[in-house]
């Protein structure tokens, strides 16, 4: 049942971006951050990107015309670690840019040694 709560750790650089979010925008994901700090899923569309790490997932939301994704992965026994937020600016498809993709696959990698330091 309740095991607590995981606390919530961002990349240092994603955190930067993610504050340059719209106040609204913020407050959607911190709230589902919330739930899935709890174990729980999120309340907005979200997924697995399964390219990019074991366990890695999206937020996907929705403000005005625009669309926002906030990269994260839970299944690390420690914490919840956010890898990327960013504005999605294709209209089409879901495919992310080269260097999108290469910075959570490195953030994740981060996210991954940090756990193994928390654990000990």
């Amino acid at each position: 049942m309740g095991h607590g709560r995981k606390p919530l750790y961002f990349h240092p650089s994603c955190e930067k971006d993610y504050k340059a979010l719209s106040d609204d925008v913020q407050a959607d994901a911190g709230y589902n951050l919330d739930l899935v700090q709890q174990g729980k899923a999120p309340e907005v569309s979200f997924g697995p990107l399964h390219s990019l790490g074991s366990g890695v997932m999206e937020l996907r939301l929705d403000e005005d015309t625009d669309t926002y994704r906030v990269v994260y992965v839970a299944k690390f026994s420690e914490a919840v670690f956010v890898l990327d937020a960013f504005k999605k600016k294709s209209p089409t498809g879901s495919r992310f840019p080269k260097n999108i993709t290469e910075r959570i696959r490195q953030r994740y990698e981060q996210a991954r040694r940090m756990n193994e330091q928390l654990s000990k």
